[in-house]
């Protein structure tokens, strides 16, 4: 079960990529299957531009909350990022890197978050 916090974290974050049409977003659970964080979020963008765009909405967003942002990865070349904020990773691909790297069934035993609005 989710804290309240958590969860207002999470669906703040899931909306902040829905604004810049992140495309195929996904919240993964994997606390109990991974010490690397409790949760993964995962969007697809349209491009470099919308990718970049993705990635400086989820940071805003969660260094509003509260998270600290430890790592970027990948900014630069833009068809994938990576930003770690310790127990939530943000991961955002274009449509040939997500589905090259498919993320959802490397962690397929992960319960996947939905909100109900």
């Amino acid at each position: 079960m989710l804290e309240t916090n958590e969860m207002t974290m999470l669906k703040e974050l899931y909306n902040a990529l829905d604004l810049k049409f992140g495309g195929d977003i996904v919240i993964l659970d994997i606390r109990g299957i991974s010490v690397m964080a409790d949760y993964f979020a995962i969007a697809t963008g349209g491009g470099a531009t919308q990718i970049q765009a993705l990635a400086q909405a989820a940071e805003e967003t969660l260094v509003r909350l509260g998270c600290k942002l430890s790592h970027t990865e990948g900014l630069r070349a833009a068809n994938w990022a990576l930003l770690d904020f310790g127990d939530i990773i943000v991961h955002l691909f274009d449509k040939e890197s997500r589905h090259f790297y498919n993320l959802e069934r490397v962690w397929s035993d992960a319960k996947q978050i939905t909100f109900t609005e």
